[in-house]
């Protein structure tokens, strides 16, 4: 064993360890990262060679965690770690992000990141770590890879920022990002705030890149430690042709340039143009060279036309669909679209189309998150679909995709800081997105449309949010750049960055950023977020057109919640042997009723389809909750008779005796000659034994007393 070990510290004082040559050898690489008991393996393994034709880097990054780190077991009847819960997978999208774009471009050997957790202190998040472990597995292995690179946490906590703060200091903060880059450049941001300005969001990028910078130099430090560097692996994954390639540019160039300058709106007219382009270059090629050159003119032509729109943008300042660099897409809307649903808006900028529903229900429908590390119940819930009919194409359907998990929490973290107060809210919140069209910015369609759709339900929201995807092209030669707002598919993935910012007319609510360009600069950054601002703001107008407020109601067959407090020494009487008590109440009036214990009190959510039934349910639990006083008159059931008297029942299973001599003014031989049982009378309590608590019950005060022989003559 050669274990090399690399130590370093952050601004207060916690230090972080990376471990190299002590586990997991046969990888390519693999280190262990330590931050207090926290520890992360990672290991990476690449195939000696690539796939034939393969024109992409094959990657999978995998994070994991075992529940054995924080001395748990799996949920679940297999007692064992399954498929990745959308936490993990999450953490997975936030490291593939970070990592991707520094592979070489020609390097297409299967390359597989995996990232587990061993070890967990319950009070600290581990995907702060994540990225640093990877690269640092990457930087000890002989894969290529321009890196270091690491990620951290930053949250504002009283107005100061923090780097890898606890899980408990984290509840006070007002800003929670975690940002990726290289000693020299920010390569990834995502994160969510309580509507914090363009500023702070800038200063708080840059004080996370001061401390990422430590950690690179850390791999590197760590790197030299091994004695011998690796040396990264001769690879040829592509076979090339430079002159045809040449060839291929000058016979294409302008005339995609052309067809980018002039501004077509229609997608698929413009997908067209562009193709037709490529059809009349291979017409000039014999039938054995089409063949033969397939996979280099898909690769060449491709580059052609990214290079020719790039410059048409930049040059002539408007876009492929014709726009101004910072025009937004037609917007049209709609809401209460769906009668049955309990809220519902159709958003839909250009040929982007987002169908929203909103769900209310109880704490039943609550879900239960059970990680390694957290463990919660969450009462607000977005989910994100994609079909692939809304990009026109035909593919089977699967699970739910990791695409379909990031875009969905990216929509989640838009909107939850806006929702009503624990206090004022008592619903879970289901929002369901459904992209019926996409061509680009279909996460924030989500977040616009899930804005509509809660005010639609009639979700008393703080402020409505929208949300815009930036993006921006940039030509190293001129120094040129295009701030590209609302952009489409083809601008995503032709540009230098994909920039996606939510928020209300005050601030910025989340974001999610990833750069593919070396030095972007903080004042290119600060213009790109003043532009997206306005963007979101125009956005924002469009949709307060259609709908500016929450309903002041629900709608009539969305379930009402009432919710009352009793000590918490009734909830046993409530729920009642075996829960036979509660299941009547509900069996009787059709109602849903959930009991939680909250400190002192039990806290009672009555969940009913009118006001007859909930006033029922609080009548019965009232009467199960009081007390019993002496001079209170009481509705009673004569529950029992004895020849001393009955027995009464005044609260649910609370009797008092009615004594014989109480029943009646006029003398009884037997009680029956009053009562029977089921009987509902009155009575007054005229005294509890201070002894036995038996309590004692009276009718006859509550009847007109009789004259006597002497008043009568009178």
């Amino acid at each position: 064993m050669n274990k090399i070990v690399k130590e370093f510290a952050l601004a207060d004082g916690r230090t972080i360890s990376i471990e190299t040559g002590k586990l997991a050898k046969q990888a390519d690489g693999a280190v262990v990262v330590k931050m207090g008991d926290t520890m992360l393996l990672a290991t990476v393994v690449a195939a000696q060679e690539g796939k034939e034709n393969a024109d992409f880097m094959p990657l999978t990054v995998e994070y994991r965690e075992k529940y054995a780190a924080a001395g748990r077991f799996p949920g679940g009847f297999f007692k064992r770690e399954t498929r990745p819960s959308d936490y993990e997978v999450l953490i997975a999208r936030l490291v593939d992000r970070a990592l991707r774009p520094l592979f070489p471009e020609n390097f297409h050997a299967e390359t597989q990141v995996i990232v587990t957790l061993i070890s967990a202190d319950k009070n600290m998040l581990p995907d702060c770590l994540a990225g640093l472990a990877a690269s640092a597995a990457l930087a000890v292995s002989d894969i290529p890879f321009n890196g270091p690179i690491s990620e951290v946490r930053v949250c504002r906590i009283d107005g100061k920022f923090v780097v890898n703060p606890s899980m408990t200091d984290m509840e006070n903060a007002d800003l929670d990002i975690m940002v990726a880059a290289s000693m020299d450049n920010i390569m990834m941001v995502e994160g969510e705030m309580k509507e914090v300005s363009e500023d702070v969001m800038v200063d708080a990028i840059l004080f996370a890149h001061e401390a990422i910078k430590i950690q690179c130099q850390a791999q590197t430090d760590l790197v030299k430690m091994l004695g011998t560097p690796p040396v990264p692996r001769e690879y040829s994954h592509e076979t090339n042709d430079p002159d045809f390639k040449e060839l291929l540019r000058k016979a294409t160039y302008q005339k995609l340039y052309d067809v980018a300058k002039q501004g077509i709106a229609n997608k698929k007219l413009r997908k067209e143009n562009f193709g037709a382009v490529k059809e009349e270059f291979v017409a000039t090629l014999s039938e054995e060279e089409q063949e033969e050159k397939k996979v280099l003119i898909g690769r060449y032509f491709h580059d052609v036309e990214k290079d020719a729109v790039r410059d048409a943008t930049v040059e002539n300042r408007t876009r492929v669909d014709g726009r101004k660099l910072d025009e937004i897409r037609p917007i049209w809307c709609e809401v209460d679209y769906l009668p049955a649903a309990h809220g519902s808006a159709i958003f839909t900028r250009g040929d982007t189309q987002s169908l929203t529903t909103v769900t209310l229900g109880s704490k039943l429908d609550e879900q239960v998150i059970d990680g390694a590390v957290i463990e919660d119940k969450v009462n607000f819930i977005l989910h994100y679909n994609f079909p692939s009919f809304a990009t026109g194409e035909v593919k089977p359907i699967r699970s739910t995709s990791r695409r379909e998990i990031g875009h969905g929490n990216l929509a989640l973290r838009a909107l939850k800081n806006v929702l009503p107060s624990a206090e004022e809210n008592l619903y879970t919140i289901r929002i369901v997105s459904d992209i019926l069209e996409s061509n680009g910015s279909s996460s924030m369609a989500t977040v616009c449309a899930g804005t509509m759709a809660l005010l639609d339900a009639g979700v008393k929201i703080k402020k409505p949010v929208s949300g815009i995807a930036m993006g921006l092209i940039t030509d190293a030669k001129s120094g040129k750049y295009a701030i590209l707002s609302d952009i489409l598919g083809d601008e995503d993935h032709l540009g230098d960055m994909d920039f996606k910012v939510c928020g209300t007319k005050d601030g910025i609510t989340a974001c999610q950023m990833d750069i593919k360009v070396d030095g972007l600069s903080a004042a290119l950054l600060h213009e790109a977020l003043e532009q997206a601002k306005r963007g979101r703001l125009h956005i924002l107008g469009e949709i307060q057109k259609t709908i500016s407020e929450p309903r002041p109601d629900f709608k009539p067959f969305v379930p009402r919640i009432f919710q009352m407090k009793v000590p918490k020494e009734f909830i046993g009487a409530i729920i009642g042997p075996g829960g036979k008590i509660i299941q009547e109440m509900q069996r009787e009036t059709g109602t849903k009723i959930v009991i939680e214990e909250i400190g002192e009190y039990g806290v009672v959510d009555i969940v009913a389809d009118n006001v007859e039934a909930r006033d029922a349910v609080i009548a019965k639990i009232k009467g199960i909750t009081a007390t019993p006083e002496v001079g209170e008159v009481y509705t009673g059931k004569v529950k029992n008779i004895m020849p001393f008297g009955a027995f009464v029942e005044i609260l649910p299973n609370q009797d008092g005796l009615l004594h014989i001599s109480e029943i009646d003014w006029t003398r009884l031989e037997k009680v029956e000659d009053a009562l029977k049982v089921g009987d509902i009378i009155q009575v007054k309590l005229i005294g509890i034994d201070p002894k036995n608590g038996k309590i004692k019950l009276s009718r006859k005060v509550l009847l007109p007393k009789p004259e006597s022989n002497h008043q009568k003559e009178s």
